[in-house]
């Protein structure tokens, strides 16, 4: 059977799992980053090291690879318009373009028909001086993860206490009276054919996933409309690969699509040792056109991001068995870094 060369764009530890879990399925990998320390080195065939614009490095990206998909979301446009005009990317780049920017986003699923928070268009200091959002999350509309670009600001008095760059746009999200945050992991392999993961509960600290959780302690009812809702997003988007929902329940149980991440997402780390068939493995298969093989959930599990310097601890550590210690090989520890994470199994109840 055929084996197509995967081309991914970009490096990090999501990268690098893809390429791991290509490898594991006979596929080839070439990576394309414009850090030549990408982690994603050590894992893939074959690494490219250019600018995402530099027409050459596009070129020999493109000879080498077959397919071409991704493994973040911010990555231009234009350059994903230029490689699609010669190879498949997948997921389709139309997608990025909604994704991509936070107010498009909220107004996509709010066609779809499913509930945000409230949330308001912010271009200027007097637009939001004029809000009455508060307390509310200000976001930038484009870019900005794990808390940058964002300002928690509890009352209009908050807005001076921060350096606002009005220059870029943003959008104000009302805090709801938060009971828990959850994520839906989803492979689309085509018109409703789909693979779904159980809900995954979340813990942040300092606006960066901490903790997570399989399965979700949450009721039928909710269990059942996220991965409802997380379906109709991926068909709306005519999706093909693995991609994230990530949703707000509040005190009285009502569920919000907060983000929707066009990827593989650091929250399904915990499929690579709990289920049959992990999320990176299905990105794979999906879009490859590989066979879809029914995920079953083998285990319970906790996942630890390991942040920073706490990666040192775990380097050389001895493990229990059902520990398992993954490494993202990053040449820096950064403070805020996410250097690697730790999946804890235990038996299904």
């Amino acid at each position: 059977m055929f084996r197509p060369v995967l081309g991914i764009i970009g490096g990090g530890q999501l990268g690098s799992l893809l390429a791991s879990a290509a490898k594991s399925i006979d596929i080839k990998t070439v990576i394309l980053c414009d850090d030549n320390d990408a982690p994603a080195k050590h894992f893939a065939d074959e690494f490219i090291h250019g600018e995402y614009n530099d027409e050459n490095t596009l070129k020999k990206f493109l000879y080498k690879s077959d397919i071409i998909t991704y493994e973040f979301e911010n990555i231009p446009f234009l350059t994903l318009k230029t490689l699609e005009s010669s190879k498949k990317v997948i997921p389709k780049p139309e997608i990025n373009r909604v994704i991509q920017n936070r107010l498009f986003e909220k107004d996509f699923v709010n066609k779809c028909n499913l509930r945000t928070t409230m949330y308001q268009h912010i271009k200027s200091k007097n637009d939001l001086e004029a809000s009455n959002f508060f307390p509310g999350l200000l976001k930038t509309c484009t870019l900005g993860y794990d808390g940058k670009g964002q300002y928690k600001l509890n009352n209009k008095e908050d807005i001076d206490n921060f350096n606002i760059d009005y220059s870029n746009e943003y959008i104000i999200e009302k805090f709801v009276n938060l009971k828990k945050e959850i994520s839906v992991v989803l492979t689309r392999f085509g018109h409703q054919r789909y693979e779904i993961y159980d809900p995954i509960e979340n813990v942040h600290e300092d606006q960066i996933l901490k903790f997570s959780y399989l399965p979700a302690i949450i009721d039928d009812q909710i269990r059942d409309k996220s991965k409802e809702w997380a379906s109709i997003l991926a068909e709306e988007l005519d999706y093909i690969g693995t991609m994230c929902v990530e949703f707000f329940i509040d005190k009285n149980d009502n569920l919000y699509v907060n983000e929707i991440a066009p990827r593989v997402h650091n929250s399904g780390h915990l499929t690579l040792n709990a289920y049959n068939i992990s999320q990176f493995e299905n990105h794979i298969r999906a879009v490859c056109g590989l066979e879809k093989i029914k995920i079953e959930r083998q285990y319970d599990a906790k996942m630890i991001n390991l942040i920073g310097s706490q990666i040192n601890e775990y380097r050389g550590k001895k493990l229990n068995e059902n520990e398992y210690f993954y490494d993202y090989l990053k040449k820096e520890i950064k403070e805020k870094r996410k250097m690697g994470h730790l999946t804890i199994l235990n038996k299904k109840d």
